[in-house]
């Protein structure tokens, strides 16, 4: 595919996708929901990626839906073509850690995009928020699966119903992220997190543990010990855990000889 919405870039293991439609403020709109998903298949499948980075050409990460339309902008479509999903393949499909990095205003499919990823790093003076219920519409993209088992049950009604927004600062106070800097620092620290990850983290490991934190909201206590048990018999039984132990007692990065499968 052809990429006229996003950049894409992989550099020392790090995939960087950049959402880049400055004009409009990143806004999403003009085929960018199949690009991303189209990236994010090639991060999936590309053994030399280990880590993703989700972010925007400055000055913003994502404005929301393209509203150049006016009235039009959330007319009715056809319901055998449209999905509130946005992006035909989460972030959280994707056998590698994805990082948002949020380096400016994140509002409405912006946001809960975000939410789709496993780490996020907010800037601090940018505007956040799941605006919709202003719009007339409603929150998207998975946002009522992903934000309560982020923040929790009230934190997300208040973010939801609401459709207020609210800075970095705000965010980290809800719990939508795990940082908040200035705006030119994210993308720097974002990186930096990428290249440890893509060094020091075997692949096979991040790929089963993200695969089982995903899934274990909907599992009993149980049946995460079971399958914590199986996939530590797969990853025991792999040379990676003993290169794990000998690079870490010699001192040394390691060399990680694991390789994911194709996708079933």
């Amino acid at each position: 595919m052809t990429y006229d919405t996003i950049l894409f870039d992989v550099t020392d293991g790090v995939a960087t996708i950049t959402l880049d439609r400055p004009e409009v403020r990143n806004a999403f709109g003009a085929g960018m929901g199949d690009e991303i998903a189209d990236a994010f298949r090639r991060c999936d499948t590309d053994d030399d990626v280990r880590v993703v980075i989700l972010t925007g050409t400055p000055p913003a990460f994502c404005a929301g839906a393209d509203m150049r339309a006016g009235a039009e902008t959330f007319a009715k479509r056809d319901e055998s073509d449209f999905s509130a999903a946005a992006v035909p393949m989460p972030a959280w499909e994707i056998r590698k850690l994805v990082i948002a990095a949020v380096n400016g205003h994140a509002l409405g499919v912006g946001f809960t995009l975000t939410l789709q990823c496993d780490v996020r790093i907010f800037a601090a003076d940018a505007q956040y928020g799941i605006v919709q219920t202003r719009r007339g519409v409603m929150g998207d993209a998975y946002s009522h699966w992903t934000l309560p088992r982020i923040v929790g049950q009230s934190a997300a009604a208040d973010i939801l119903l609401t459709g207020r927004t609210f800075d970095g600062n705000g965010a980290r106070a809800l719990g939508v992220c795990s940082r908040v800097l200035p705006s030119d620092d994210v993308l720097p620290a974002a990186r930096a997190l990428a290249r440890d990850v893509a060094v020091n983290a075997a692949p096979l490991s991040v790929a089963a543990s993200k695969k089982l934190l995903w899934s274990s909201w909907d599992m009993s206590a149980d049946e995460v010990e079971r399958r914590e048990t199986a996939l530590h018999h797969e990853l025991m039984g792999h040379p990676d855990a003993g290169e794990g132990v000998m690079a870490y007692l010699e001192k040394r990065a390691p060399r990680w000889r694991g390789r994911l499968p194709p996708p079933s």
